[in-house]
């Protein structure tokens, strides 16, 4: 590098091209350099101008140090700005995630720290050395140093940022401490530990080393780069410069845990900033995004009067911590439901999640979950609220300094977004998270308060209402009708090769039985209003024929006159029943959809453990419908609503087939082992859920061929496809939807839905949504609507 002793008078007498004429050499040679990219690399226009833009950037500084030629050094060095203006091109064309040619950036980053050697040599040699020379040559040295850190990051990981990123660390520090600002002397070690760091870049450019080597490499090298700041930080803490009082650094006043609160409020808050509503970007590149918010937020805050920045820096935290509240909600919606946290709909549910938490690992963990999710956000929210306030006051201390910094990140943040460049893939580098966060909730708060008066005059129109009992369902005159909704049953259980191979085989095996006892099937699909989660919205839709998918719909569902599939069971003169073993209080709603007899976990006489949030095997269930409701003498037509839960999540334990004599109370499966549901990976989940759905269709099947009553005719529906651990993104919101009966005429009327034969429809059979379902049975099996 280009060192710094001699005197600009001194370099003045060497005949040297003028600067007015360098700096467009420079440019033309810059632009064709960067034409040749385009052409022969594939240089995209991201990376077109992250290439121009730096070139144009070092020549606008050149031109404004007011130098009249930049001697033999410096024009090697003007040569090396133009070789990292190509470097910058394609790190940034492979930062947005696109393929470029490593041969190609290597050899620049190559030729351009070769040529460092160059510029100093022809310095002395020339006795040409300059300030501005080495400024020049070492900024040049450092953003080369942060390209080849960046492009290599994303490989091994944002760690290796610290390696090009530590000068400039360096330099920020030094707006806040002035102290940082010394004069340091020349060390070898330094220049030593800086072309390791280059060197160590560049091999683990190369992508030719395992990636346990690369990471041993730079990871040597980042400890030197630690190392050697480390010795420039003390040196200058102990030689403060003479024209200013003694710092802060070495006086008795100085804590070193100021700085370093300072710097984890700083990231405390970028943190809440940027964290990601949709788990599928938990990815670190998120995490290295610029806020907008707190940018200008911060600026913001500098500008007030100092009696009102803290107060305002408090109330500013405070609303940020409450956002990272509902991102986390929003992650982990998202994660099951695959849609984002609704603070007013989905308040309700997080009930339901606790009480999911007691019944799956005990009232201990549910305790602990209750506290520890209040703990954790009176933490994150009174936290953020301190952080951004120790960030507010430490920055009107310095308040130019950082107003500088704050004009440089919206500077980056601009560029980014114009650029579109990207953290990782599909991550981009400006975020305006939170802000499009709190516009999305509040257009969801005024969507639903809309939809609240839609639905409502939706609920009222039916055709079917006014409709009496002799003209509902006469084709099923006679028929003991059972609608078992089978939990988190979805087209993925049949379409994805991980789970199909386990439950085809139960399918094809319930075929065979159903076959056996003279049954037929026809299968097809229904779109449910859920995913993940939300059983009792899918069965209100699938009843009430209206789409039902969030909990303001339930509740002005439930609390009209709508007419049901089951109270037009009941009026037609069928005895209705629901079968609810996930049911462990009262259920109101039950007189609602119309049902006579309601029978809850309490009222089915199991003895027998319970397998995670099922409270008893699908076996016990079905054998209690035969039992309390089929096998009377007494009784009528039924019509029954049976909930199958042994597929809810978090499929493990399961159940095991036993003979069905041998039931009793349920005590038979206590011999059953039980393992943990804690500490499985997602692999071992997807295998339990499939297990669980085979376990179902096992005991539904057998159950239906051992039944003595010839006029069964069985309804099975999936309420929902389970979570996004299990299907993963995309899978849809589809769930299978069978009709089984001994009988040829009901068989034909489902026939002419197009529906495939057997329980398993095919990947193009019929799919309508939900909420068509009602309408489409009672027009399949009724006469027509009264008008």
């Amino acid at each position: 590098m280009a060192g710094r002793d001699a005197t600009p008078a001194r370099a003045q007498r060497v005949l040297h091209p003028p600067l007015a004429l360098q700096l467009p050499t420079a440019g033309a040679v810059g632009l064709g350099l960067l034409a040749v990219l385009r052409t022969t690399a594939g240089l995209g226009g991201v990376g077109l101008l992250g290439g121009l833009l730096v070139l144009v950037l070092g020549l606008a500084m050149l031109a404004r140090s007011g130098a009249r030629s930049l001697g033999p050094a410096g024009t090697v060095t003007l040569l090396r700005l133009v070789l990292v203006a190509g470097v910058t091109a394609l790190a940034v064309q492979h930062l947005a995630g696109r393929l470029i040619p490593t041969a190609v950036l290597v050899g620049l980053a190559v030729t351009a720290l070769a040529l460092d050697a160059v510029d100093g040599w022809v310095a002395r040699r020339t006795d040409t050395c300059t300030d501005l020379g080495a400024r020049f040559d070492m900024e040049t040295d450092a953003f080369l140093l942060l390209l080849l850190a960046v492009h290599v990051a994303a490989d091994l990981g944002p760690w290796v940022l610290l390696v090009g990123g530590m000068r400039y660390l360096f330099v920020a520090a030094g707006w806040v401490w002035p102290w940082l600002r010394g004069e340091l002397p020349t060390r070898y070690s330094a220049k030593v530990v800086a072309a390791l760091q280059g060197v160590a870049l560049v091999v683990a450019s190369t992508r030719l080393l395992p990636g346990w080597a690369e990471t041993v490499l730079v990871g040597g090298a980042l400890a030197a780069l630690v190392w050697s700041f480390g010795v420039s930080v003390e040196y200058l803490a102990r030689h403060p410069r003479p024209t200013e009082r003694a710092s802060p650094v070495v006086g008795k006043d100085f804590s070193w845990w100021r700085g370093l609160a300072t710097g984890l409020a700083v990231l405390v808050l970028t943190v809440a900033l940027v964290a990601p509503r949709d788990p599928s970007a938990l990815v670190w590149g998120s995490y290295l995004r610029l806020p907008i918010e707190g940018i200008a937020g911060l600026a913001l805050l500098l500008l007030l009067p100092d009696r009102w920045r803290r107060p305002l820096a408090l109330v500013a935290g405070v609303a940020i911590g409450l956002g990272a509240v509902l991102t986390a909600f929003d992650v982990g919606f998202v994660s099951v439901l695959a849609r984002p946290f609704d603070p007013i709909l989905d308040s309700p549910l997080i009930s339901d999640g606790v009480g999911f938490v007691g019944s799956t690992y005990g009232p201990a963990a549910e305790v602990a979950a209750v506290v520890g999710a209040v703990v954790l956000a009176v933490v994150l929210v009174g936290g953020v609220g301190l952080a951004a306030r120790r960030v507010a006051g430490a920055a009107a201390l310095h308040r130019r300094g950082s107003l500088r910094v704050l004009a440089a990140l919206g500077g980056v943040w601009l560029v980014g977004a114009v650029a579109g460049l990207t953290a990782a893939p599909g991550v981009p580098v400006a975020a305006a998270t939170t802000a499009a966060a709190a516009v999305d909730r509040v257009d969801r708060t005024r969507t639903a308060l809309a939809d609240a008066q839609r639905f409502r005059a939706e609920a009222g129109t039916d055709a079917w209402a006014a409709t009496p009992g002799p003209d509902l369902l006469g084709a099923l005159r006679g028929k003991d009708v059972v609608v078992a909704v089978v939990e988190s049953y979805g087209r993925s259980a049949l379409t994805d090769p991980g789970l199909a191979g386990t439950v085809d085989p139960a399918l094809d095996a319930g075929q065979a039985r159903l076959d056996g006892a003279g049954y037929g099937a026809r299968s097809g699909f229904l779109t449910s209003s859920v995913v993940g989660s939300g059983s009792w919205l899918a069965h209100a839709t699938l009843l009430s024929g209206l789409r039902v998918d969030n909990q303001q719909r339930y509740l002005t569902l439930t609390s009209s006159d709508r007419f049901t599939l089951s109270a037009a069971f009941a009026r037609a003169g069928w005895e209705t029943v629901a079968m609810q073993p996930g049911t462990t209080r009262a259920w109101p709603e039950g007189r609602f959809y119309g049902y006579q007899r309601a029978y809850s976990v309490h009222d089915l006489g199991y003895r027998g453990p319970s397998f995670g949030w099922a409270s008893m095997p699908d076996q016990v269930v079905l054998d209690r419908l035969s039992r309390m409701e089929l096998d009377r003498a007494d009784r009528g037509p039924v019509m029954a609503e049976v909930d199958l839960v042994s597929s809810h999540a978090p499929w493990t334990p399961l159940p095991r087939m036993v003979d069905w004599d041998a039931i009793g109370d349920g005590s038979v499966f206590r011999g059953q082992s039980v393992p943990g549901a804690v500490g499985r990976n997602d692999a071992q989940v997807r295998a339990d859920y499939a297990h669980s759905v085979a376990y179902t269709m096992d005991a539904l099947t057998s159950w239906v061929q051992r039944s003595a009553d010839p006029n069964l005719v069985v309804v099975v529906v999936g309420d929902h496809q389970p979570a996004l651990t299990v299907t993963g993104r995309g899978a849809g919101r589809d769930v299978p939807l069978s009709v089984l009966s001994r009988d040829p005429a009901v068989l034909e009327r489902v026939g002419a839905w197009g529906f495939t034969p057997g329980l398993r429809p095919a990947t193009d059979a019929p799919t309508w949504p939900m909420e068509a379902f009602r309408d489409r049975f009672l027009g399949a099996f009724s006469g027509p609507p009264a008008q």
